[in-house]
């Protein structure tokens, strides 16, 4: 399931939980770059978001299911 393209000015912000949750996967695993179709730049920015939201417990760094 890859995505498109995005936008190239997409910004993503560590707070907006719902957006960062459609780049983890069941297992608690950030998407890698193939599936999810950003650029290497946007890619970054996406793990830092997480990774932030993550130690601010906005989500979870595994998944319970």
């Amino acid at each position: 399931m890859k995505r498109l393209k995005s936008n190239p000015n997409l910004y993503f912000d560590y707070r907006d939980t719902k957006t960062l949750q459609r780049y983890i996967d069941s297992y608690g695993r950030i998407e890698p770059i193939a599936k999810t179709g950003l650029s290497a730049k946007q890619q970054r920015q996406l793990a830092t978001a997480i990774k932030r939201a993550r130690h601010l417990a906005l989500l979870p760094f595994i998944s319970n299911n």
